[in-house]
């Protein structure tokens, strides 16, 4: 995904916003390893909310260690049974797996030329998936980039109208403590990105 965003020339605070998803689609889709806990550790932050959210993370990453993460992120995502959360647009706007929201998830990259990535087997309607496909969306890695019309339509059908509950939930999972952090960057990014949407209308 990161060089996607870097061989595409997209506007910078474009590139931003994508990296910001892939960010989040990262640490979402899998605990992470070694390495990625690496870059977790070097990060920086600055005084914004945002900023304040990735110096948490960096403080937490160097907390932590590869193993206590694989069974943070399985208490969290995948449980005996299930996890503390589900984090499916399905399940929040329905309470069930496999709904509607997924059935029009799917008709929208029938559209936008987005395929099912191989070996994934969890429905499209995850979180990290739809981080995914935003990023890929605004870089253009599903085609040409698509415009901020189309880009919010997609975040307001398939991400901002529960994502933000989600992010807020992550914070207060009782299994959470690297990812309490990775859940305050995903609540201050979806704020961001819903009014930066606003104010391009």
């Amino acid at each position: 995904m990161a060089d996607e965003v870097a061989r595409i020339d997209i506007a910078e605070e474009d590139r931003l916003r994508a990296q910001w998803y892939a960010l989040l689609a990262r640490f979402l889709s899998a605990p992470p390893d070694a390495a990625t806990l690496e870059l977790a550790r070097a990060l920086t932050g600055d005084d914004t909310d945002l900023g304040r959210g990735v110096t948490a993370l960096a403080a937490a990453a160097k907390g932590a260690n590869v193993a206590g993460l694989e069974e943070e992120y399985f208490d969290l995502f995948i449980g005996v049974g299930q996890g503390e959360l589900l984090p499916f647009c399905s399940y929040y706007l329905t309470g069930f797996l496999n709904e509607k929201p997924l059935a029009a998830l799917r008709m929208d990259m029938d559209e936008l030329g987005i395929g099912r990535a191989e070996g994934v087997k969890d429905p499209e309607d995850q979180i990290a998936s739809l981080c995914e496909m935003m990023a890929g969306l605004i870089t253009g890695a599903f085609g040409e980039p698509v415009g901020l019309d189309r880009q919010r339509a997609f975040f307001d059908k398939h991400i901002g109208c529960w994502a933000p509950r989600f992010f807020e939930d992550l914070q207060a999972a009782e299994s959470a403590a690297f990812y309490m952090p990775v859940g305050l960057i995903g609540s201050v990014f979806m704020t961001v990105e819903n009014q930066a949407f606003e104010m391009a209308a």
